[in-house]
C-alpha cells in the first residue's frame, strides 16, 4: 500500500473462514468471498488442478496486476507466496 497498490484476495470461501485466515496471518488487505464463483469464472481462476497424481477442480492461484484505469498489466499464475511481493513491485518498477 505504500507504493499506491491495493490488495484484493478472492476465494470460494465463506466470510467467516476468511475472517479467521486474515486473523491467523495477520493480513492487512481485503479478502472477498466468492462462493457462486461470479468473480473466479470471470478471470477464468477456476480449473483442474493435481497434486501428488490427484487431478480435481479448484482455484487456480493467480495474481492480476490491474491498472488504476482498469486494464490487466500482467498475470502472475501459480505465485510463490514467498517472493511474490517482490516480484509485483519490480514489474511495476516501483521500487
Amino acid at each position: 500500500s505504500k507504493e499506491g497498490c491495493t490488495v484484493i484476495g478472492i476465494s470460494p470461501n465463506d466470510s467467516r473462514s476468511h475472517q479467521k485466515f486474515k486473523a491467523k496471518f495477520d493480513l492487512p488487505f481485503l479478502l472477498l468471498p466468492d462462493p457462486n464463483h461470479v468473480l473466479i469464472n470471470l478471470y477464468g481462476v477456476w480449473g483442474e488442478k493435481n497434486m501428488y497424481g490427484r487431478k480435481y477442480v479448484g482455484l487456480l492461484r493467480t495474481t492480476f496486476l490491474i491498472s488504476k484505469q482498469g486494464i490487466i498489466l500482467k498475470i502472475f499464475k501459480k505465485p510463490r507466496t514467498k517472493t511474490h511481493a517482490d516480484e509485483i513491485l519490480k514489474f511495476a518498477a516501483l521500487d
